[in-house]
């Protein structure tokens, strides 16, 4: 290849091909709320007692509950109760599934650190089970500048 080439090499940007900027930033999503629709300084304080999700999932269980005492007599409130339902479990299958991949991988990190530590192993093991106290983190030691 001919060095001089790349110096006329041309630089082709197809649509949607070039650079992004994004501002990616959780508070931006509360300060986006339009002010007819609600305060964003209230819902992200909402947020912090219990996320969209955790409320949610209340109010999907306590609905589960009152369904089954007295059951919904229409069709299209049948048919809206099994879809709550199959919507549910399949969120509880994505938890489970999340939590072992979790343990999964804690238990491979946990192997590794037998390995090439076995008394930090220890101490960890001994800290789950509640028979230690957390040892305190190891300092670093500065650069020299």
């Amino acid at each position: 290849m001919f060095p001089w080439f790349w110096s006329w090499a041309p630089q082709l940007h197809l649509p949607l091909s070039g650079d992004v900027a994004q501002r990616i930033d959780p508070n931006a999503w509360f300060a986006a709320i339009p002010p007819e629709a609600g305060n964003g300084q209230i819902e992200q304080q909402a947020c912090a007692v219990a996320s969209y999700g955790k409320q949610l999932g209340l109010i999907t269980e306590l609905l589960l509950d009152v369904t089954q005492q007295t059951a919904p007599t229409s069709a299209q409130g049948q048919q809206a109760l099994r879809q709550l339902q199959a919507i549910r479990d399949e969120i509880e299958g994505l938890k489970v599934s999340s939590y072992a991949l979790q343990a999964d991988a804690l238990v491979r990190q946990a192997q590794a650190l037998q390995a090439r530590r076995p008394e930090l192993a220890q101490r960890m093991v001994e800290s789950l089970q509640g028979d230690a106290a957390p040892a305190p983190a190891p300092r670093r030691r500065r650069r020299a500048q």
